[in-house]
């Protein structure tokens, strides 16, 4: 297999002056051809070259998602340096860690904000000697201590008259250092190659192309492509597969950009459909009795469809009806031409899934974990059961260990994590990725997960419970942000509860949520249930250190935040 650098010069040699790229600024959109975003990929390598950037190093990328974002990816592996990305929302502490754990050489950053944090975190570092920011001048020559500060131009601009050759690595090669969530404490770097890397991609794109996927489908990258599932699947599948890719440079764009792009395929975590289906519902309820009515006949018949019940012939003109009505207003958000959003990162709630489904957006969800590159399982849109990850790719094994932990090996598998043999060898036993995730597979082969190996909740009571499910399960409701359940060695579970935006202000605000709790104890069995919870005022964000940069809330952070409450509630 070529390395990824070398799989895009191909594909470029192949569509030319097509669009590879895309990106607003001020004046509007802008596309960027396959050949000119090649020459941008050699001029890049010249001058990682030429500032003596060598096979090995450790380049960070710290930067918005961008054509320059997606060149620099690709250069630096095509120089056979390794890419370490890293989110623009890392504070200070968080870029102290990743620079003392991996050492880099050099920083590619965005703008003199993340430059300036950047290297402020690498102070004691002695290893960072290069610095390229977008706009060199607009940092101060003491914010980046003496190191040699260039501008992205001195990358991009280079007069490349002869094509620049890819270092001669070997597939099995380690290519990127992906950061791990760190949920439960400081983040590893798992090292992707591109063979693991590869082996995703391939294995997806021969499932997309079944489904006439490819040179015509216009990819919307807005997850940070500092996540490895936005990285392989937003970034390096849609090169395999000759795809557009246009960039959204803040998930606070979205809203715009979506009419103006008209996507036909996104990928997104779980939490983006939790929030628009609490916005959904909450807009539902300020609605007209036919507004509603007619929005509930639409869940009605769609749900229908997908358990495969036949529908009457009023059903059917009514459905026929109600698809140009409602299903084409719901779209019409997503640009008008959505075929599939591609949901991973965590488990989709199936309620929300069964939603949007029936509603006439497509979600195709998937599992994965960085570790396995990072795509392990995922819905074929021929076969789906909304309330699975799918079953897993071409040439991936899986078995379940004796607790139930889901073991995962193949190509897709990382080298391990740098620097740290300790862990990596109680990761990957024989060859066996142990995920961390407790889950079931069925006699078609598709998997559930159940929730976290080390989150799992067991009562005073002897009842073994895993909180994400119920978890998302709150959080989905409209009157509820986000949710963390808690109980383990108690006799009963509780929650930190943090109200939606609407809600916070309320007068009666603790009947309203619990109003909410009790309709999703009706769903649960009596030991799943939420007896009692507690209010956190603020809201989880990756600034006060309660949510990952992937979205994930930091469960024991927060129920660290609330010990005294926590404890006083099982006191009363």
């Amino acid at each position: 297999m070529t390395t990824l650098t070398g799989r895009f010069f191909e594909q470029a040699a192949r569509y030319g002056n097509k669009t590879c790229f895309a990106y607003r600024d001020v004046s509007g959109w802008h596309e960027i051809s396959w050949s000119d975003a090649a020459r941008q990929v050699q001029s890049a390598m010249a001058g990682l070259r030429a500032a003596g950037i060598q096979p090995g190093d450790r380049v960070i990328l710290l930067a918005e998602n961008c054509p320059e974002w997606a060149v620099f990816d690709l250069a630096v592996m095509g120089v056979g340096a390794l890419v370490v990305p890293a989110y623009v929302t890392h504070t200070l502490n968080d870029l102290s860690h990743i620079f003392n754990l991996v050492s880099p050489k050099a920083l590619i950053a965005s703008s003199e904000e993340l430059t300036t944090r950047a290297v402020n975190s690498a102070e004691k570092n002695s290893s960072l000697t290069l610095v390229w920011s977008r706009e060199n001048e607009d940092v101060s020559a003491a914010s980046i201590q003496n190191r040699t500060l260039k501008s992205w131009s001195d990358l991009l601009d280079n007069t490349v008259t002869e094509p620049v050759e890819p270092h001669p690595a070997e597939s099995t090669d380690t290519c990127c250092l992906i950061l791990t969530s760190g949920t439960s404490g400081l983040s590893k770097a798992a090292m992707l190659s591109h063979k693991s890397i590869g082996a995703n991609v391939d294995a997806a794109v021969k499932i997309l192309n079944r489904f006439n996927f490819g040179e015509n489908d216009r990819f919307l990258s807005f997850l940070p492509l500092a996540h490895a599932y936005e990285h392989t699947a937003g970034l390096h599948m849609p090169i395999s597969m000759g795809s557009e890719i246009w960039f959204c440079e803040s998930t606070d764009k979205l809203q715009q950009y979506l009419p103006e792009v008209s996507p036909t395929v996104a990928t997104a975590v779980p939490r983006l459909y939790d929030l628009l289906y609490g916005r959904i519902n909450g807009q539902l309820k300020n609605a007209s009795a036919f507004k509603q009515w007619m929005f509930n006949q639409t869940l009605r018949l769609g749900k229908k469809r997908i358990a495969k019940q036949p529908l009457s012939l009023p059903e059917t003109l009514l459905d026929s009806l109600l698809d140009k009505l409602v299903r084409k207003k719901v779209r019409a958000r997503f640009g008008g031409r959505i075929r599939y959003f591609i949901s991973g990162g965590a488990a989709l709630n199936p309620v929300v899934g069964e939603f949007f489904t029936a509603l006439g957006v497509g979600i195709i969800q998937g599992y994965g974990q960085t570790e396995a590159s990072p795509l392990i399982s995922v819905n074929s849109p021929d076969w789906v059961k909304l309330d699975s990850v799918g079953r897993t790719f071409e040439g991936v094994d899986i078995k379940l260990a004796d607790d139930g932990e889901l073991l995962v090996r193949g190509d897709l598998i990382m080298n391990g994590y740098w620097e740290d043999p300790k862990t990596t060898t109680e990761t990957i036993i024989d060859g066996w990725l142990h995920t961390g995730d407790l889950a079931t597979i069925d006699s078609d082969q598709f998997i559930r997960i159940i929730g976290r190996k080390k989150d799992l909740i067991v009562t005073s009571g002897g009842e073994n419970i895993a909180p994400s499910k119920i978890e998302s399960m709150l959080s989905s409701e409209p009157e509820i942000e986000q949710a963390v359940v808690f109980g383990d060695g108690k006799p009963w579970l509780g929650a930190v509860l943090i109200p939606a935006s609407e809600t916070v202000d309320a007068s009666n605000r603790n009947d309203i949520l619990n109003a909410a709790v009790q309709r999703i104890n009706q769903e649960l069995n009596q030991s799943e249930r939420v007896r009692k919870f507690i209010v956190q005022e603020t809201i989880c964000s990756t600034d006060n250190g309660l949510l990952t940069p992937t979205q994930k809330v930091k469960r024991h952070a927060v129920l660290a935040r609330n010990e005294a409450d926590i404890a006083a509630l099982y006191s009363k």
